[in-house]
């Protein structure tokens, strides 16, 4: 399987005849790495390598692509940190075959130096506010009844948990998420959960009180009156009202924001 992607680069993956100098080395070692990766890639894109299989042997890589074991287990470092495949001790790696959730979950690590650097946390909360406003006005405008439902259960969950802050955060998460279901996209529940785990480390750090969570849950219920009166222009007005509310209570917790 792997040779029929892999054959066309391997006079490219050859030793040149020519002497190397010292950095030429490194540098057709680095090319090599990289043509191994993308045929990988190739044949897990193309589903020729499918979600649960073990990659090839790390023997046959070395020789169908006529490169170092050195450059193939390199290659096969940089498809895990892509989140493409999965090592475990004392047996081939494996394929993951991309999806949403993978895809957010590589990016989390870059997105989460962001919030460390100056702005960076509201630029993220920024994209937050964009998203859910334009998904409470869906909500509005389209909610079914199963949904609605559901936004009743969060809110009253949301209220049962006021004096206990940790609980109430989880069902503020829960109330939140909901929203991200309106749109029948998987994209969206993912969006959510990057968001989440994004934003989480800054949250739970925040103090917490039970007037503040009341402030926080009356926002909700704003929303969902919105929500349930089928006005979208409402809906969004009490969701960017609630998150500038929301950010501010950020600021005053945090001196590097």
């Amino acid at each position: 399987m792997i040779d029929k992607l892999l054959h066309p680069w391997e006079t490219a993956s050859m030793a040149s005849e020519t002497p190397e100098t010292p950095c030429e080395k490194p540098l057709r070692d680095q090319s090599a790495v990289a043509t191994v990766v993308s045929a990988i890639e190739a044949q897990i894109f193309s589903g020729e390598l499918k979600n649960g299989q073990s990659l090839p042997a790390e023997r046959s890589i070395v020789e169908q692509m006529k490169v170092s074991r050195p450059v193939a287990r390199e290659a096969v470092k940089i498809l895990e940190g892509k989140g493409l495949v999965k090592a475990a001790p004392r047996h081939r790696p494996m394929v993951r075959t991309p999806d949403v959730g993978t895809v957010l979950g590589m990016l989390g690590g870059l997105v989460g130096h962001l919030t460390h650097a100056s702005g960076g946390t509201r630029q993220i909360f920024d994209l937050r506010i964009f998203v859910e406003a334009g998904l409470v006005r869906l909500a509005a405008e389209k909610a079914s009844k199963e949904q609605i439902a559901r936004l009743k259960a969060a809110l009253k969950s949301n209220e049962d948990s006021i004096d206990d802050s940790l609980a109430f955060y989880e069902s503020d998460r829960a109330f939140h998420g909901l929203l991200y279901d309106v749109v029948d996209n998987p994209v969206f529940p993912a969006i959510h959960t990057a968001f989440s785990d994004w934003l989480d480390v800054r949250w739970r750090q925040m103090p917490r009180d039970p007037e503040r969570n009341r402030t926080n849950f009356e926002a909700h219920k704003s929303i969902l009156d919105a929500i349930l009166g089928r006005d979208p222009d409402r809906a969004e007005e009490a969701l960017r009202a609630h998150l500038e509310s929301a950010w501010d209570q950020v600021k005053r917790s945090f001196d590097d924001l």
